[in-house]
């Protein structure tokens, strides 16, 4: 569920941070479905072992095929301001249902997009502008590439980084690029195609993406990062 390079500089083993009391928030059991995991949802609420694995409390044997969690470098603009190298932290209960809310109603009206397997809340306090309760909100895509992973790569001038995530991108998801003249060039002409067209989708719809930056924008062309979408 994560693109993995070899070397410390592209990703790191991540142990999830567990989370008190977790309880069931809310499930897609046609994520589910694509996730090929034996979750039912109508024994739910009593299936601890999930509920400990979708909180992060836990994780599950290679019996599931699931990798270990690990976390990638990535990077990015932020409003027009070269942000750095960034990062993923715990949300909170209301960005969570938000995420999962809009992500499942934008895969029902056809537009590409990450999909969102389950929340789990807590009420273990954090804090944002108020002090809010956290909740973790589980996503699926097939690939959780961004713009942002090749950024990185490119302001650290790393380009033996860029050749190898390019050419697994083109491997996996662009074959087309490996006939073009210019396989990198095709790749990146590919790439905002496809999210010019996902743009154009969420106009037709009167959805307005509240942070598109370089880190959320998915290199597959799939609507990702609802965190600032009003509701």
């Amino acid at each position: 569920m994560a693109f993995i390079l070899s070397g410390d500089d592209a990703c790191q083993a991540t142990p999830p941070t567990p989370i008190p009391n977790p309880y069931w928030v809310a499930f897609s059991p046609s994520a589910a479905h694509l996730a090929d995991i034996n979750l039912n949802a109508n024994t739910l609420p009593a299936d601890q072992f999930w509920l400990g694995v979708l909180s992060g409390n836990s994780l599950i044997t290679d019996t599931h095929q699931f990798l270990n969690p690990i976390s990638t470098a990535y990077s990015g603009h932020q409003f027009g301001v070269w942000a750095g190298q960034l990062g993923d932290g715990r949300s909170v209960l209301r960005s969570s249902i938000r995420e999962f809310l809009c992500s499942e109603a934008m895969h029902a009206l056809g537009i590409p997009t990450t999909r969102a397997l389950s929340v789990v809340g807590s009420e273990l306090p954090v804090r944002r502008e108020t002090v809010e309760t956290v909740a973790v909100c589980a996503r699926l895509a097939p690939r959780c590439l961004r713009i942002g992973h090749f950024e990185h790569f490119a302001a650290l001038q790393n380009h033996s980084r860029l050749t190898e995530l390019a050419e697994y991108l083109i491997e996996n998801h662009y074959p087309e690029s490996l006939s073009a003249t210019n396989p990198y060039l095709d790749l990146f002409a590919r790439i905002w195609e496809r999210n010019a067209t996902l743009v154009a989708q969420w106009q037709a719809l009167g959805f307005c993406h509240g942070v598109l930056n370089s880190d959320n924008i998915s290199v597959l062309g799939l609507t990702m990062d609802y965190g600032l979408w009003p509701i």
